[in-house]
């Protein structure tokens, strides 16, 4: 059964433009209590619902929609304000709420908004309950008799809940005493939590993105736009910077010279760390996009790499069904799956940080352990679906790139989810080598669509 509403991360869009509406998010929030009522009877979950957004202006609007819906269905809700997304999370888990909800667009701009679901245990919300509400926003809806509607109330300790687990995952025995931090918050939801966090733990702190307005979130901030945050580091000569996005849940750095340390590089030394501490990482799991020089680096550690599809979703999917505790993505959504279940931008850094302090040495020297391949995307925009897979002419000519490559490389070919595109990815240790085959690549597809 198709999904009407749910994509891979809730559902999102354009404040104002269908589905992104109040009165929709009034309905929702009445359908998933429902189905959410029903799921919790006969269990130890609570008829409650934790709610918490990141700073856009539309977030006031949509947090009282959705309280007003799920209220009439009969559940309690627990208001946060704005608290990052992983707080959400946490917090779901440890009251044993029935779901945790957020209203974010993530690193989209203000204008955009969304609602995400958290299971009780503080995981994406299981496919057969998002088409549960789905099916029940069919229905008319009827209001609970009053002595059956929900209460609300306010989690005032919030922030210091979140701020207290955070640093629960920094070994006891490091600090951070010595360490100059640029931390960019990106007018988000993390803008009074993740400084806390690093002082409180030692570090001198030099503070970005902590003024949201309602409009400004994500704007040339935070980790899609970490350009300001490589100056800001130069400029204080910090010893490394952190981006975060608007709710919290991705991470990029940069080390002392101001340079970009992506997802990949992060990983890698989040991965190295724990096989130096313990012996033994387990796996890591990247996705399509993962850059190849990292599973080269991993492997040369003896430490086993997988790619899941391109999506958080599917990177914890795959790490619970190797047992693995790590993974992530490129753009910095990572998973520390030993003290969370979604990713974490501050944990995932505090992670970062850790290895710094255990090795005594320098982000940028971390990460040159990892060598990148470049890495050539062509977006080939098409008028009609073509498929990829079952077209001989596209097969040759990735085969022929293949046999090109060799183990030093590989080829990657996907439809965009949300626009007529088709992805024409090529990687390898040669940069012109690359560029060309991927306009090669990129001409036979545009042909074969044509």
């Amino acid at each position: 059964m198709t999904r009407k509403y749910f994509g891979t991360d809730g559902i999102r869009g354009k404040v104002g433009v269908a589905p992104i509406t109040p009165d929709f998010v009034l309905k929702l929030g009445w359908a998933a209590g429902r189905v959410l009522a029903r799921h919790s009877q006969g269990s130890r979950t609570r008829n409650l619902v934790i709610i918490g957004k990141d700073t856009r202006i539309s977030g006031y609007m949509f947090e009282s929609a959705l309280e007003a819906g799920l209220v009439a269905a009969g559940l309690d809700v627990t208001l946060l304000g704005p608290m990052p997304t992983p707080a959400v999370a946490y917090l779901t888990r440890t009251f044993h709420a029935a779901a945790g909800i957020v209203i974010s667009a993530s690193h989209n701009p203000f204008d955009d908004n969304g609602i995400k679901f958290f299971s009780s245990r503080g995981t994406k919300l299981p496919d057969e309950l998002e088409r549960e509400i789905e099916a029940e926003m069919d229905a008319p809806m009827q209001t609970s008799d009053s002595r059956g509607l929900g209460k609300v109330t306010r989690m005032l300790d919030a922030e210091g809940r979140y701020i207290e687990y955070c640093k629960s995952t920094f070994p006891l025995d490091a600090n951070l005493d010595g360490l100059r931090i640029v931390v960019d918050c990106a007018h988000g939801a993390t803008y009074k939590v993740a400084p806390a966090v690093f002082a409180e733990l030692g570090a001198s702190v030099i503070e970005l993105g902590i003024e949201p307005d309602g409009f400004n979130i994500n704007q040339d901030s935070g980790s899609t736009a970490p350009e300001g945050l490589a100056r800001a580091v130069r400029e204080h000569r910090a010893d490394l910077g952190i981006a975060l996005d608007g709710d919290g849940d991705r991470l990029i750095c940069v080390d002392d010279s101001g340079a970009l340390v992506d997802g990949d590089e992060l990983l890698y030394i989040i991965a190295a760390e724990q096989q130096r501490a313990t012996g033994v990482c387990g796996g890591v799991v990247g996705t399509l996009m993962s850059n190849l020089g990292m599973e080269v680096a991993l492997r040369e550690l003896g430490i086993p790499f997988a790619r899941a599809r391109v999506g958080d979703r599917y990177v914890l999917e795959m790490m619970e069904e190797k047992g693995w505790r790590l993974g992530g993505e490129s753009s910095g959504h990572i998973i520390c799956r030993d003290v969370t279940t979604t990713g974490d931008g501050i944990v995932s850094a505090l992670r970062v940080l850790a290895a710094i302090c255990a090795s005594g040495q320098s982000l940028r020297a971390l990460r040159s352990r990892v060598t990148k391949f470049p890495q050539t995307m062509i977006n080939v925009r098409v008028a009609r679906r073509t498929d990829i897979g079952g077209n001989a002419t596209i097969g040759d000519a990735v085969r022929a790139v293949e046999r090109a490559l060799g183990d030093r490389g590989r080829v990657l070919l996907r439809p965009s989810g949300t626009e007529p595109v088709i992805r024409v990815m090529v990687e390898g240790h040669d940069a012109a080598q690359v560029e060309q085959h991927a306009r090669e690549l990129a001409d036979v597809v545009r042909s074969a669509a044509a």
